[in-house]
């Protein structure tokens, strides 16, 4: 994921152009235990800044670029990682069928968007997609955390109760209006993301992930962070930074603790050596653990290192306690499935699972955690050499983890949590193509503003004529012509998992042929029972003329559940949908959310080889939405399109003659915003709340 830089091209212009802010084993992991400390306190309040725009420094768009137009991506696109770029084999299904009123719509509003991502704590963000979507709910607050920055909203009207920033968020010379949303490496304690005064940049921060547990009544959130030098560059130390609220008010203080993933990871005899990156964090709690689950890549090479499990005595961490026992185990050679080298498979994305309310927690073998994953993707089938594997698979992998409560013994130096997995047999799956949208393929039109200005070579601007002087230098330009992109899909990775009702529940992307028409994106689901094991349940979700990426399953204790997941279509801009899901009836009609169908098609820089992205272009979508349950009602949030902006507001002054914001492509009008996008991206989530 190849980061791009930017050049000032007025004053007051502060972007341009961007990059993505991308059978059974068993083990008994004893000989990891260790003790995790508390390194502070943070929380939802932005921290110290210098207002960008006037006499910056540096106009950089993400992190790890230079101001220079020769700026490259010193980690070689490592975060939000992917081995599987071909497509494997779906399955034939009938067509899905659109719902009416059922389950029951209560309300929704749109949460974070690009433009409150990029102008927090003074514009002193970078530009970062797709936006990953934590999203958590309980005592009346939802909490969102995406990409780079955090809100909290009342569960009834859905406003933002954070404190209102709009007359200190200063950039380019105006009050900005953020919706109240506070950058997370101020929620996080640390220093901006960039310094644009100075230049200096802080930790990167990306995938965040929220939960909120009734038992204790507190909220997690939790990053992976990736150190600097003091020169700026990445040193390689990345860690697990986990926030735990104080109290069950989300508005106050959190207790931050830290765990370092750096090295853990599996040197595969020699061939993807450490140090590791601890990508794509994820959470799920039982009664006694709290569990975070990573997939480690080796920094060196195109292979893969096996997912990691971090368990960690929930009560501990709920009181702030000094020191909190974790349990870590490496996943790696744990499948026996073959890969290649003859080796047996390591977990990939083992996504931990999380229980509504607190009676629905596996107490049996003194506390169980149970954990989904697949094995279709290339880290899987290929983890050594990083070459393509099958992408296709019929397995499901079913993982325990038991006796949890050993995690708050009175020796917490040794806890005996145990480790096991099953292979189960379902229908087959595999990696979907990109999603279409409308005009895929052909030349953006003045309704996609940025790719529109990447091929206009007519329209006088302040940079002289042709658009996309505004953008890109000539060397960029030289690239050819843009086409409205397909974005991204999912690769067959493993999305959010439910306990619940005894069962567990989970969806992953596939490849789908709708009425045994072309291959499109869709969804394989399963609802499982853990203890046989055994499928309970599974099927898939896809449409003739539309493609569904990126599910997220939310269950109440009395079986009753709400698949989220994006929508797009040949003539559906990208949306946010969902469909209802049981355990006898297994996944009904689908729809889009009320006030979630998409306004526009998706323009973010990342579909745009101009902006010197990889050939082929990635078009980042998702990379996960988010389900929560709240006692009857389940919340779910996607990411989706949520504004039009048109091409001449978007240039606004830049353009000779034009008026408007003093930043280009927020479409903020003469009042400098609140804007609905970017110059770079125009994406955004929808956060809704159901009954099924």
């Amino acid at each position: 994921m190849r980061k791009v830089s930017m050049r000032l091209l007025l004053l007051f212009a502060l972007c341009a152009a961007a990059v993505v802010a991308f059978g059974g084993g068993s083990a008994t992991a004893g000989s990891a235990a260790s003790q995790v400390s508390l390194v502070g306190t943070g929380g939802p309040q932005t921290g110290a800044f210098a207002p960008s725009g006037f006499g910056d420094v540096t106009q950089q768009e993400f992190p790890g670029a230079s101001d220079n137009d020769g700026g490259g991506d010193p980690y070689n696109g490592i975060i939000d990682r992917s081995l599987s770029n071909g497509v494997g084999h779906g399955a034939s299904v009938n067509s899905g069928q659109k719902a009416k009123s059922n389950p029951t719509f209560n309300f929704g509003f749109e949460g974070l968007n690009h433009y409150q991502q990029r102008y927090s704590r003074g514009g002193n963000q970078f530009s970062v997609e797709p936006p990953d979507q934590g999203m958590c709910v309980g005592n009346g607050y939802v909490v969102e955390a995406v990409n780079d920055v955090v809100n909290v909203y009342s569960a009834s009207t859905g406003a933002s109760v954070l404190p209102d920033n709009t007359a200190t968020n200063i950039v380019a010379g105006f009050p900005r209006n953020v919706n109240h949303a506070v950058d997370l490496n101020s929620f996080y304690g640390y220093p901006a993301a960039v310094n644009r005064t100075t230049g200096a940049l802080g930790p990167e921060l990306t995938d965040p992930s929220c939960l909120y547990d009734a038992a204790t009544q507190r909220f997690f959130v939790v990053v992976l962070t990736l150190d600097r030098n003091s020169n700026g560059s990445l040193n390689l130390v990345n860690h697990l930074d986990i926030a735990v609220s104080s109290t069950s008010n989300p508005t106050g203080s959190w207790n931050i603790y830290k765990t370092d993933v750096t090295n853990d990871g599996t040197n595969t005899g020699g061939a993807n050596p450490g140090p590791f990156l601890g990508d794509y964090p994820h959470i799920g709690a039982d009664a006694n653990g709290f569990y975070i689950t990573t997939n480690a890549y080796p920094w060196c090479c195109n292979g893969f290192s096996g997912a990691q499990i971090y368990a960690y005595s929930k009560a501990q961490l709920a009181a702030g306690a000094a020191t909190v026992t974790m349990q870590h185990i490496d996943t790696s050679g744990m499948v026996n499935a073959p890969s290649d080298a003859g080796l047996t498979q390591p977990g990939f994305t083992v996504w931990p699972s999380q229980s509504p309310g607190t009676s629905q927690f596996n107490l049996a073998n003194n506390g169980t955690e149970h954990f989904l994953s697949s094995n279709a993707a290339d880290e899987a089938q290929m983890p050594v050499s990083g070459n393509a594997g099958t992408r296709t698979s019929n397995q499901l992998i079913v993982w325990t983890l038991t006796n949890t409560a050993s995690l708050n013994t009175a020796n917490p130096a040794n806890p005996a949590v145990s480790l096991s997995n099953k292979i189960l047999s379902v229908g087959q799956y595999g990696v979907p193509p990109k999603q279409q949208q409308p005009g895929s393929g052909t030349a953006p039109d003045t309704t996609v503003p940025q790719g529109h200005c990447l091929n206009d070579t007519t329209t006088a601007t302040i940079a002289g004529v042709g658009c996309w002087k505004l953008l890109v230098t000539p060397t960029a330009h030289a690239a050819g012509a843009e086409v409205v992109a397909r974005p991204d899909s999912n690769d067959t990775r493993m999305q959010q998992v439910d306990y619940a009702n005894g069962k567990l529940w989970g969806a992953l992307d596939t490849a789908l042929n709708p009425d045994s028409g072309p291959q499109r994106a869709g969804i394989a689901w399963y609802v499982v029972n853990p203890t046989t094991p055994k499928i309970v349940n599974q099927g898939y979700l896809g449409a003739t003329g539309h493609d569904f990426t990126y599910p997220a399953i939310g269950v109440t204790a009395s079986g009753r559940g709400i698949m989220a997941f994006t929508a797009t279509g040949d003539t559906l801009d990208p949306s946010a949908a969902y469909a209802p899901i049981d355990a006898n009836a297994g996944v009904g009609a689908w729809n889009v959310v009320t006030g979630g169908t998409g306004a526009a098609a998706d323009d973010g820089f990342s579909g745009y080889k101009q902006q010197r992205f990889p050939n082929p272009i990635r078009s980042r979508w998702g990379d996960y939405g988010a389900a929560a349950v709240d006692g009857k009602s389940i919340w779910i949030a996607s990411e989706y399109i949520a504004h039009t902006c048109d091409y001449i507001d978007w240039g606004g002054p830049f353009f000779a003659g034009g008026t408007g914001d003093n930043l280009l492509g927020t479409c903020g009008g003469a009042s400098h915003g609140p804007g609905p996008r970017t110059a770079l991206a125009n994406w955004s989530t929808r956060i809704s709340q159901l009954t099924p």
